[in-house]
């Protein structure tokens, strides 16, 4: 494991770590080609957006240095691995650079590792041989101790590239304590994404010297610009 950082990337250094986001259903054209052009502003690290988006995005972000980023099994984790396995294969057909899948969180509280690293395993696989990574999101908010530690380890053996905190759904976001746990399990080996109420440049400092590597945010220009952001609530929390 490595050591979190003491100090945190300066607000305009920040921006090379956001994942720009824009998960909610009611999202419109307008909206993803305004992340579009935020993201090339900023070299944001991904726009992150829904399967319906990823070929728009792919093809505008194309030279930019921006990644293409979207999700599977999403929003509850709950569908089949073949599911989740046919979404994956879809996403990088399409241009998906960058998938964050939900964990079977049921599995997880179960204690089925077997279940749970197969499941990853298969994407993982399906992600790598289009030129993809894997982010497997935990879910914390719903998982137990015991839970966020199994992802976390089922991710590792199973190939993932990332683990991520949360979908921004649940109720729950990103807090220090679940990062420092991530980053004690896989720190310096798998990268850390914290998602969820990360709203401002403190939140997104906070989780990068507790071990985050990555965050994903809506609320990213208010972080790399050091401002509050002019919005709240769920909407923010991706």
């Amino acid at each position: 494991m490595t050591e979190a950082p003491t100090q945190a990337p300066t607000p305009a250094e920040m921006a090379a770590l956001i994942d720009h986001t824009a998960l909610k259903p009611e999202t419109d054209e307008t909206t993803v080609r305004r992340i579009i052009t935020e993201a090339k502003e900023h070299s944001f690290a991904a726009v992150c957006i829904n399967p319906r988006w990823v070929s728009l995005v792919a093809a505008e972000l194309s030279g930019s240095g921006v990644k293409t980023c979207t999700v599977v099994g999403f929003p509850l984790g709950a569908s089949t691995t073949a599911s989740k396995l046919a979404e994956t294969v879809e996403a990088v057909q399409l241009g998906a650079e960058e998938v964050d899948m939900v964990v079977d969180i049921a599995a997880a509280n179960a204690g089925d590792h077997n279940y749970v690293e197969a499941q990853i395993r298969a994407l993982a696989d399906a992600a790598h041989a289009g030129g993809a990574i894997l982010k497997v999101i935990l879910e914390t908010a719903l998982l137990s101790e015991a839970a966020k530690e199994l992802v976390c380890r089922a991710a590792e053996s199973a190939g993932a590239d990332f683990v991520k905190t949360s979908t921004g759904f649940a109720g729950g976001g990103a807090t220090r304590e679940d990062i420092e746990l991530m980053h004690r399990l896989v720190g310096g080996r798998l990268g850390i994404k914290a998602s969820g109420g990360v709203r401002s440049y403190e939140d997104a400092a906070a989780m990068v010297t507790a071990g985050a590597t990555r965050i994903g945010a809506s609320s990213s220009l208010g972080i790399v610009e050091h401002r509050e952001s002019s919005t709240s609530g769920a909407a923010e929390s991706y």
